[in-house]
């Protein structure tokens, strides 16, 4: 059970790995771009090239559904990037339900937890496998790894690395189960985790007026998706989307968000240094480097990221 290309690793190496699927479960189809044509999700599009059954319930509480996927009758389910199981779905299996959860549980519970550890600036995240209960993402826990976040290193370097050794993860989960030697570990509910709720217009919104290393893991942590935003004063306020930057720590008496150019790139005063940017996004436009921009913009004198 998956809808991105986060889940497509997971099941490609089941299958590579021997195991008889014996069908997947994936969001409906749903209108995209200008002409409104039905995308099929990448699980779906992954699952179709290998001849598997595909079930698509708009209501996964539904008798339909229920009697679908128990004729189907799998022993075993695996969830990644998919949806809130209700019980009657996740219970029936003979070895239960599993989910892959892309962090270290109990930290970063939630719908974006490989943003919220970049965002935060931690040095390590990871993947756990876990069988699901009636909660999100607090059930027993079955496996994890463990990778370093480096320091540059933006949102889409870390789900792609995540993505990998999840699949490995899952795998080695399947091993475990197959031959009876799970151990799992009750998450521990007297702990206050670090959060990942979901990525929201204002919590993906740049505040200048935090320090250099916080606006900058914001930025790295929203890289390339969906991608850091503020709005650009120049001879009209513009919304931007910022994505490649560096930083320069440094104190000076320039207010904060003071726009300057220096050097093909765009400087932006902070309270304690300098974000600068390499690639940016004006409104109705492409992603683009910044240099390319400042060969067509004229930069003013008070310009101003707000």
């Amino acid at each position: 059970m998956g809808t991105p290309d986060f889940a497509v690793e997971g099941l490609a190496k089941i299958i590579e790995a021997g195991y008889n699927v014996v069908g997947v479960v994936t969001a409906p189809d749903k209108p995209a771009g200008r002409g409104r044509k039905l995308n099929q999700s990448a699980v779906k599009k992954f699952a179709l090239t290998k001849d598997l059954p595909v079930l698509q319930p708009t209501n996964l509480k539904s008798d339909d559904f229920e009697t679908q996927l128990k004729s189907l009758k799998p022993n075993l389910q695996v969830v990644v990037a998919f949806r809130m199981l209700p019980t009657k779905v996740w219970k029936f299996p003979a070895y239960g339900t599993f989910n892959l959860h892309a962090s270290i549980l109990p930290e970063y519970r939630g719908a974006a937890p490989i943003n919220w550890a970049v965002i935060n600036g931690e040095k390590t995240t990871g993947v756990t496998t876990f069988f699901i209960d009636d909660k999100i993402d607090t059930g027993n826990i079955i496996q994890s790894k463990e990778i370093e976040i480096e320091a540059t290193e933006n949102v889409g370097s870390v789900h792609d690395r995540l993505m990998k050794l999840g699949g490995e993860l899952i795998v080695d989960t399947l091993k475990l189960i197959e031959i009876g030697e799970v151990r799992t570990i009750p998450q521990n509910k007297e702990e206050d985790p670090k959060p990942a709720p979901k990525l929201t217009r204002e919590n993906t919104k740049i505040d200048w007026s935090k320090d250099t290393i916080t606006i900058y893991n914001l930025i790295r942590g929203l890289n390339p998706y969906p991608a850091a935003w503020c709005y650009f004063q120049n001879d009209e306020k513009l919304n931007v989307k910022i994505f490649d930057c560096e930083i320069a720590l440094k104190d000076h008496k320039e207010k904060v968000g003071k726009l300057s150019v220096e050097k093909h790139q765009i400087k932006v005063a902070t309270k304690d240094g300098y974000i600068l940017i390499n690639e940016i996004q004006l409104p109705g436009k492409r992603k683009m480097n910044v240099k390319d921009l400042l060969n067509g913009l004229t930069v003013e004198n008070e310009a101003y990221m707000l």
